[in-house]
């Protein structure tokens, strides 16, 4: 299998932060330090060969009883290339914040500020980072996998 150009860059430029890579049905997924998520992003967005301008998705994972226990999982889209990519960055539970990516795209700001309210994940630089589908006196964060059912 030819060597996947992102993959190829991100290694290059990255040596120390690409922790994983697969590849399934023509997408790819890099898994990063989440100390490097944001040198990252922006690597991601401004090279003229991969040029990932959009930022579709951003969401969580909560790997109840594991560790790392979260995962925030960017889903990008080159329209230039029309190539997508998944980028996954581990975040233990003792350490439940990561570096807002709101800088390089404007659509994180509203992605973010969800991951936050759901899963209480804190996202390091984002310009308004509180509550947005929960009131503000919510207890607790109800996508997490240890949050009681019938509420708190």
């Amino acid at each position: 299998m030819k060597e996947d150009i992102t993959i190829k860059k991100l290694r290059e430029k990255f040596p120390d932060s690409i922790i994983g890579e697969s590849f399934f049905r023509d997408d790819t997924t890099v898994i990063v330090k989440k100390e490097d998520i944001l040198p990252i992003a922006r690597f991601l967005y401004s090279d003229e060969d991969l040029s990932f301008d959009f930022l579709s998705d951003l969401c969580c994972v909560d790997y109840y009883k594991r560790e790392p226990r979260f995962e925030i999982v960017y889903h990008l889209y080159s329209i230039k290339n029309n190539k997508r990519l998944r980028i996954k960055a581990p975040i233990p539970s003792n350490q439940e914040a990561i570096s807002s990516v709101c800088s390089v795209w404007e659509t994180a700001n509203w992605l973010e500020r969800e991951c936050y309210d759901m899963y209480g994940i804190g996202f390091e630089g984002h310009p308004d980072l509180r509550r947005i589908l929960l009131t503000d006196d919510w207890e607790g964060h109800p996508q997490r996998k240890d949050y009681p059912l019938k509420g708190m």
